[in-house]
């Protein structure tokens, strides 16, 4: 057993000193935000709190009690005020005599909006009613692992009593809606004595009349609960100890990145995914345990881990003592297969006439014996949290395993959560995706100024980008700008030389672990230099050749190899220069290796059109601004090719142009957008020249 300690009592963060000078409201989101903060207490985007807050009505000027609540779709412990709705309550308890029994509890979700306070735009969530109804100011309802656990066991009810006494109470499994509301309320007026309860396969609710109690009861619930869990399962190993021992670190990645790719192109026929890669000790003990393969099939319990997870995890045929990867390289197509088929037989046996249409039949958790865990969804941050589902998922099964027996949602019961009519509403309410939604992109000399601008263009329109460059400081600043601006998922950060063979296979591996493929590959790294026929000795010869020609050949070859496993076709842009049309003075070598990487394109169309590689070439001219090239000696030695200052050489160059226009890193950028884009689906093998007009480098 790899994860042997228990985790320590989650610590108390309530400052009174913070909360003092807060309103009602700010208390609520102080209170969110600390138990959010936490993924002990509660997972991304789940549970919700609440509040009874007595506000003034904007129109009859009287004191009203308002339900403040976490709103459809937020994440309680990243929030701000606007992310609660804010509700009536005396409208909220007149819904009841519009309420038409369970088989229409679904219609009373559009009531809700009727009830708004002072037009908040917020939407209420499903989970509203459970709030509204409970007869106390503030009330918790989080998805703690350690609850979840007990909620999730065979005898979830006697062990809920055995724990907690008569101050906790419990409640059978119920579909969150209208019906499970009023069930709690039941259960919270009779009992008054109860300060919460758990919910069968779902989760755990409490309730006080401060903020402050609310919170202090939700930690001490569920640490109780932790404790308890810890006790009786200190000597047990988990999931009855382990059948295969795992890989060693460098080489679980090893596996990981062959495998990634392969499966990206199997599940990205309708849509891009994008992957993440999970090998965290709670994940390796799970995955190479003897109860693998009678839990893995039971899929989830909690509502969601299940909307994030999917019915079941597809486990791979992995051998870790033995491991083939070719084998099990050529087993995926059938296993994926198998699995679509099996989620499409699903469908079938649980749909009613008024169903949704049957959604992507592909995996979201793919398991792998001695290796980790591998997921996939439409962007990064949607796979890296539907693996932190999952590993909820398996701090559940490993609880109640341990203390009783595991059960996980009936089939049924998963299905009418998984279409459910509300949330197929909210799907079909969610923006369109950006025209590079779950594309990848590498770009090499990413920290220079062309390189950061297509990386700026790429994320803008939803791609996930890694930075490749030689200069780890520069790609690292590189890096975190674009973290705080587009989010950490989206972007990641290699060092690179593009002449070193094994670097350049590294990166790559990287890649594909990190967001598990490849479709768009800017080759951009560059070298300028200027110098007479017979000043230019061989080492600067070589210099240029092997950076700007044979850099981009190694770039290449490896993106193919990549872009062939996964078998969905790809994008490689080479910015390459006017100055491989057009020849230059005092500028042999950089010329002649621009040349070069031209026709290396030309030749990749043709090699890469059967596969549905696209190969396209952008051509820059003077590009001076932010341009690392443009620097140092470069700088001096073109000024003195054309015998003027650096401060007049950019006005040079603009006046030498046919439209008389400076040329800017947005201007490639755009070029390259243009070529990883559907826009460009039909274009291969073409030449674009972004140089403002140069009669010398016209393509005909």
């Amino acid at each position: 057993m790899l994860d042997k300690s228990p985790e320590p009592r989650i610590r108390n963060a309530w400052d009174d000193a913070v909360a003092a000078p807060m309103s009602e409201p700010e208390k609520l989101l102080y209170r969110s935000n600390l138990l959010g903060s936490d993924k002990r207490v509660t997972n991304y985007g789940g549970g919700n709190t609440s509040a009874k807050v007595a506000e003034t009505d904007p129109l009859t000027g009287e004191t009203v009690e308002v339900l403040w609540v976490k709103g459809s779709g937020g994440d309680i412990g990243s929030m701000k005020l606007d992310g609660f709705s804010t509700l009536y309550m005396d409208k909220l308890r007149a819904l009841k005599g519009k309420y038409r029994g369970v088989a229409h509890e679904d219609e009373m979700v559009g009531y809700l909006p009727h009830c708004t306070f002072d037009l908040n735009p917020r939407a209420a969530s499903i989970d509203t009613p459970l709030h509204a109804y409970v007869p106390r100011r503030h009330v918790d309802h989080v998805h703690s692992d350690a609850i979840i656990a007990i909620a999730a066991s065979k005898n979830s009810e006697a062990l809920t009593r055995e724990i907690f006494g008569g101050t906790i109470g419990w409640l059978p499994w119920k579909k969150p809606g209208y019906e499970l509301g009023l069930w709690l309320e039941k259960l919270a007026t009779e009992n008054p004595e109860l300060r919460g309860a758990v919910l069968e396969s779902h989760g755990l609710f409490t309730w006080a009349d401060d903020a402050r109690h609310c919170y202090e009861t939700t930690l001490e619930i569920i640490n109780t609960a932790a404790e308890w869990l810890a006790d009786r399962t200190a000597d047990v190993p988990a999931f009855g100890g382990l059948r295969v021992q795992p890989l060693p670190a460098a080489e679980r990645r090893a596996v990981a990145a062959r495998l990634m790719p392969v499966i990206r192109g199997l599940i990205s026929k309708e849509r891009y995914k994008v992957g993440h890669f999970d090998d965290q000790g709670a994940v390796l003990d799970f995955v190479g345990s003897n109860a693998l393969g009678d839990l893995a099939p039971l899929g989830t319990s909690c509502p969601d881990h299940f909307l994030r997870t999917k019915i079941r995890p597809l486990v791979l045929d992995f051998d870790p003592a033995n491991p083939d990867i070719e084998a099990t390289l050529a087993s995926l197509p059938a296993a994926v297969a198998a699995y679509r088929e099996d989620y499409a037989a699903y469908y079938q046996r649980c749909r009613e006439a008024d169903s949704p249409a049957i959604r992507d039949p592909n995996a979201v958790v793919y398991l792998v014996p001695g290796v980790g865990m591998l997921t996939f969804a439409l962007d990064k941050a949607t796979a890296r949290i539907s693996g932190e589902f999952y590993v909820n998922a398996i701090n559940v099964m490993r609880g109640a395993s341990a203390v009783s027996e595991y059960q996980g949602l009936p089939e049924k019961e998963a299905f009418d959560i998984e279409y459910w009519l509300l949330e197929e509403a909210k799907l079909q309410r969610m923006p369109k995706p950006k025209s590079l939604a779950g594309r990848v992109a590498v770009i090499t000399g990413a920290a220079g100024g062309i390189g950061a601008a297509t990386a700026e263009r790429y994320l803008a329109e939803g791609a996930c980008v890694m930075l490749a460059d030689i200069d780890a400081g520069a790609v690292e600043e590189v890096r975190a700008g674009f973290a705080k601006r587009h989010g950490a998922d989206m972007v990641r950060a290699v060092v690179a030389n593009v002449t070193d063979e094994a670097a350049v296979a590294a990166a790559y591996d990287a890649l594909a672990v990190e967001f598990g493929g490849v479709d768009i590959v800017v080759s951009n790294a560059g070298i300028a230099s200027s110098a007479p026929i017979e000043e230019t000795t061989l080492d600067l010869w070589n210099r240029n050749i092997s950076i700007l020609a044979t850099g981009y050949f190694l770039v290449s070859r490896e993106a193919f190899k990549l872009l062939k496993r996964q078998s969905i076709g790809g994008s490689v842009v080479y910015v390459a220069s006017k100055n491989g049309l057009a020849a230059s003075p005092n500028a042999s070598a950089y010329c002649t290796a621009k040349a070069a990487e031209i026709h290396l394109a030309r030749c990749l169309a043709l090699e890469g059109a059967p596969e549905g590689i696209r190969v396209n070439v952008v051509n820059p001219d003077a590009v001076l601004r932010g341009s690392r090239i443009w620097s140092g000696e470069w700088l001096d030695q073109r000024s003195s090719t054309y015998a003027t200052d650096k401060e007049g050489l950019e006005e040079m160059y603009r006046q030498r142009s046919l439209l008389k226009r400076s040329v800017l890193p947005e201007d490639i950028a755009e070029a390259n957008y243009f070529f990883a884009s559907d826009a460009s689906a039909k274009s291969t093998g073409n030449i674009v020249n972004v140089d403002a007009g140069n009669v010398q480098s016209f393509t005909r």
